[in-house]
């Protein structure tokens, strides 16, 4: 709620904008009213048809063309600060800056993958830059309290450095014990660097609290400081990722606070995801993490020396680890989900906390589950966000209609994020199903091919299903006229939420 209501304060300037024009249109501008607002109306059209042709989520430019064409002089300089992806550039520039010294990792598909599957891995690889590895060792966990202590143990074993990048830090439980190793491991000469959100931990984390490991041999970093509005405000670092040596990479859904333990509790029992990777797979998240601290701190990172892994020869499957970005033409995510859908032949199964889909995305759930394939998503009992908990709901009905079978977890919130398809393809990551994660902030996801891990995420999907509620239309899912009208004000509104 409160990163809602710092998008909605977003909106005074152009509010006051607004005001202040039809006072001086009213005083002093009367006799030419007419002709002026003739004016506008030209330019605003104009504006409109320049939308019209972007290449953009359709659900994004509904938005904007409602806005513009509702309140001209806001709506335009809304979105020329927040809504062009030309606000993003300063971002894009200092990316750019560093990805010259990381090239892009040559390309390959798994040997045995189908051929319409190997497409969708070479799509992956042009979009994203990332490559893919044979998987030596990748240890799922089904919750945030089992991977916790494996991390403990891997932060001590740590000899050269640590990078820990996420979107949220609380001190607590769990972050105080990650200081108390990493203060220990900086004395011994160990680099230890911390990267986080800095709107994400804005009431968690602050300056104040960077300074205090900074003077313990920590180097900390906030990622885009919400210094003031700026058109960058949207695009936040929503990535999760601890790498320790380039030997071992930690990431999944949780974050760096007590309740993704299950150490406080807010919303019930958090159900959420932990994934640890070994070998060459962790190459993709130490470049991922060094072109991050590269780009957006004041230290910049020397290279860190490449690791000799030793050959796989007998991989448990593939990986594919990416990092999603606003910066690109192309939403990752977004693509793969939709390629995934289209491929698949018997199920797909998805964990989401936030239901909030672009149409191309909604027409995917909806065509496999035509076709016959057997589509379920497991979302929250208990939300963290009532307002955007509904706004998920609103998009329960055509789902549902389509087949889509829907489950809310009884005893919590779900904040787990991940995918599987047949038991053949799947995903572990940060990556939402809503538009802020697949259009608007930086993610990371990992794309699995024929690992055991998959079969984990399986189990775990139909355990978790028996502690859920089946969403029935008509029963607990009811459409009213009322309900009609609010879930389309709603689904209008979901790309700010």
């Amino acid at each position: 709620m409160r990163r809602i209501l710092t998008r909605v304060l977003v909106a005074v300037p152009a509010v006051a904008l607004q005001l202040a024009w039809l006072l001086l249109l009213a005083n002093w501008l009367a006799p030419w009213a007419a002709l002026i607002n003739l004016a506008l109306s030209v330019l605003a059209l104009l504006f409109v048809l320049y939308l019209i042709t972007k290449q953009e989520e359709p659900t994004y430019k509904i938005l904007w063309l409602l806005v513009i064409l509702t309140f001209p002089l806001p709506g335009a300089f809304l979105y020329l600060m927040f809504g062009d992806k030309r606000t993003t550039r300063p971002l894009k520039k200092r990316l750019a800056a560093v990805q010259a010294d990381n090239p892009p990792a040559p390309q390959a598909v798994p040997p045995d993958a189908d051929p319409r599957l190997a497409q969708t891995f070479r799509y992956l690889e042009d979009i994203t830059g990332a490559a893919l590895h044979p998987n030596r060792q990748a240890t799922f966990y089904h919750l945030g309290d089992a991977v916790y202590p494996v991390m403990l143990r891997a932060l001590e074993q740590a000899k050269r450095y640590i990078f820990i990048e996420y979107f949220i830090i609380d001190k607590g439980v769990l972050w105080d014990s990650f200081v108390e190793i990493l203060r220990r491991k900086a004395a011994q000469g160990v680099d230890v660097r911390v990267l986080y959100d800095d709107l994400g931990s804005i009431s968690t984390y602050n300056g104040g609290d960077t300074w205090a490991l900074q003077k313990q041999g920590i180097h900390c970093a906030a990622f885009n400081p919400l210094l003031f509005v700026r058109g960058t405000l949207n695009c936040r670092d929503h990535r999760k990722m601890m790498i320790i040596d380039g030997e071992v990479a930690f990431t999944g859904g949780i974050n760096l606070a007590d309740e993704y333990i299950n150490q406080t509790v807010k919303y019930g029992h958090w159900k959420d995801f932990g994934l640890e990777l070994h070998g060459p797979a962790v190459e993709n998240y130490t470049r991922m993490f060094t072109e991050f601290w590269n780009a957006f701190s004041n230290e910049p990172l020397p290279a860190p020396e490449p690791v000799r892994y030793e050959p796989v020869t007998r991989p448990d499957g593939y990986v594919l680890s990416y990092y999603d970005s606003p910066l690109r033409r192309t939403a990752a995510s977004n693509e793969l989900y939709i390629e995934l859908l289209s491929q698949a032949r018997e199920y797909a199964y998805f964990y989401t906390p936030y239901l909030m889909l672009g149409d191309a995305l909604q027409e995917a759930f909806v065509r496999a589950a035509r076709r016959g394939v057997d589509v379920r998503i497991i979302m929250p009992g208990i939300p963290d966000k009532k307002l955007v908990f509904r706004m998920s709901r609103s998009f329960y009905p055509a789902l549902l209609q389509a087949g889509v079978k829907i489950y809310e977890y009884i005893p919590g919130f779900v904040h787990a994020k991940g995918c599987v398809v047949d038991g053949v393809v799947g995903t572990v990551g940060t990556v939402n199903l809503d538009y802020r994660s697949l259009f608007l902030h930086f993610e990371n996801n990992a794309l699995f091919y024929k690992a055991s891990v998959l079969e984990e995420l399986h189990r775990d999907f139909l355990a978790t299903q028996r502690q859920c509620r089946d969403m029935v239309l008509g029963e607990n899912v009811r459409v009213s006229l009322g309900s009609f009208l609010l879930d389309g004000v709603l689904r209008i509104l979901s790309p700010l939420c």
